[in-house]
């Protein structure tokens, strides 16, 4: 359980940095005003790239301590720069650092309950990892990058890969 999740999100947060990073590199470069791609979306309906990395973060912090049988720490959401999401990053890479093998392994039947605005979803560990968790994790990195690679920033599948 360990090794699909911490070391997993471990690599995607470091790409999702480097991303981060391309993305205000490449405002700055073009002179576009970073707070437009930090507020950009892909669909009128979807979140937007500040969004997108607060959750993918979430995920990223929230699994390994559900997984322990730990209550997660909560963050404000109140990134509003590059350097604030970056921050954020940092902090979940520091929290993931303090999980070691034996505080995760032999969770995959541990009772999950994740509290939803209107529901409540229940998993073993293992379904929570695998069809919750990791999921929602990739989906909210890849959208945090299409975001930014529609938006004419030159990052690509190397990067994304962490390569």
């Amino acid at each position: 359980m360990y090794s699909i999740s911490v070391p997993v999100f471990s690599a995607m947060l470091k790409s999702l940095s480097a991303i981060l990073e391309a993305g205000e590199k490449n405002a700055l470069e073009r002179n576009i005003d970073p707070g437009v791609f930090l507020n950009a979306r892909l669909a009128p309906d979807m979140f937007t790239l500040t969004r997108q990395v607060q959750i993918a973060t979430d995920h990223a912090k929230n699994a390994p301590f559900r997984l322990a049988g730990h209550e997660a720490p909560k963050f404000e959401d109140n990134e509003a720069s590059f350097a604030d999401l970056l921050a954020r990053i940092a902090k979940i890479q520091e929290l993931l650092a303090g999980f070691k093998p034996e505080d995760i392994d032999g969770s995959q039947d541990r009772a999950i309950v994740v509290k939803l605005p209107r529901r409540e979803l229940n998993f073993t560990g293992f379904d929570y990892l695998q069809r919750f968790a990791i999921p929602n994790f990739y989906f909210h990195v890849t959208t945090a990058y299409s975001i930014l690679r529609h938006n004419g920033v030159p990052v690509g599948k190397v990067m994304y890969l962490g390569g």
